[in-house]
C-alpha cells in the first residue's frame, strides 16, 4: 500500500499524530480541515462537584483565570492524553482515566451520587452523548465551552495536490470525516476519496464517507489513537 497517508487534524494535534505515524513507518501529508481556537468563556460562577474532559484541548485553550478557579475541583478525563494535558494546566491529577467518553459515562453514573453538579469543559460543536447520559443519570451537567473548532472553506491547491498521492486517510470523529468529504468535492477529488482506504476511530464516524460510497473502510477497535494506528498497520499489511 501507498504509505503517504491523509492527516486532516487541526494543525495543534496534528504533528504529535504525525509522529505516530512516521513511527509506525508512514508519511503523514497534513491537509487540515479545521482551526481551533479559543471562546474566552469565562468559569461558570457556581459551585459544582467534578470537572470533566473528553479533549485535551478543554486545558490548551482554557484562560489562565478559569485554571485557577477550576484547580481545586475533582477531575474525570477521558483519555490519557487529556488526563496528561489537565495536569499540565494545573488541575487533577484525574481521578481515573477512562478509555473514551462512553466509558467515563459509565464510571460517573456508578461512582457519583445522583444530583451531582459537574462542569463539562468541552467544545462548540460536540455530540450530546455525555450529557445526555448523565443527566438521566440524574446528575446536573454545565457545559463550559472552551474551545471552537472552525472548519475550513477550502483545501489549498497544494494540499489537494498532495492528497493525491495518499493512499489512505485517517478520521478522529464523524464530523471530521463530514468535512472531508466537502472539501474534498470542492477541491474535485471526490473519486480519489471514494477510492481512498479511510481508517476511522469509530463505526460512527465511517457513516459519512459510506454514504459517498466509499470503497474500503476500516473502523478501529477503540476510540483511542493508538487504536486508529494499529487499525492502519492491520490494513496496510492485509491490502
Amino acid at each position: 500500500m501507498n504509505q503517504r497517508v491523509a492527516l486532516t487534524r487541526p494543525t495543534e494535534d496534528a504533528a504529535r499524530s504525525g509522529a505516530l505515524l512516521q513511527a509506525r513507518g508512514f508519511e503523514p501529508i497534513f491537509a487540515p480541515i479545521m482551526a481551533i481556537a479559543a471562546t474566552g468563556a469565562p468559569a461558570p460562577d457556581e459551585k459544582f462537584d467534578a470537572v470533566l474532559a473528553t479533549s485535551a484541548n478543554a486545558f490548551a485553550f482554557l484562560s489562565p483565570r478559569a485554571r485557577a478557579a477550576l484547580s481545586r475541583l475533582k477531575l474525570y478525563a477521558a483519555g490519557e492524553r487529556t488526563a496528561a494535558a489537565a495536569l499540565a494546566a494545573g488541575l487533577g491529577p484525574a481521578d481515573e482515566a477512562s478509555p473514551d467518553a462512553a466509558a467515563l459515562a459509565r464510571l460517573l453514573v456508578s461512582r457519583l451520587a445522583p444530583g451531582s453538579r459537574l462542569l463539562y469543559l468541552t467544545a462548540r460543536d460536540r455530540k450530546s452523548d455525555l450529557e445526555s447520559a448523565l443527566s438521566a443519570a440524574g446528575h446536573r451537567v454545565v457545559a463550559m465551552e472552551v474551545y471552537v473548532a472552525q472548519a475550513r472553506a477550502g483545501w489549498s491547491a497544494a494540499e489537494a495536490e498532495a492528497l493525491l498521492t495518499c493512499g489512505a486517510a485517517l478520521h478522529y470523529s464523524r464530523r471530521s470525516a463530514e468535512l472531508t468529504v466537502v472539501l474534498a468535492g470542492r477541491a474535485g477529488l471526490s473519486e480519489h476519496w471514494r477510492a481512498t482506504l479511510h481508517v476511522c476511530i469509530s463505526k460512527d464516524a465511517a457513516e459519512p464517507l459510506r454514504s459517498i460510497g466509499a470503497r474500503r473502510i476500516v473502523a478501529a477497535a477503540g476510540a483511542q489513537e493508538s487504536l486508529l494506528i494499529d487499525a492502519l498497520v492491520a490494513a496496510a499489511r492485509n491490502s
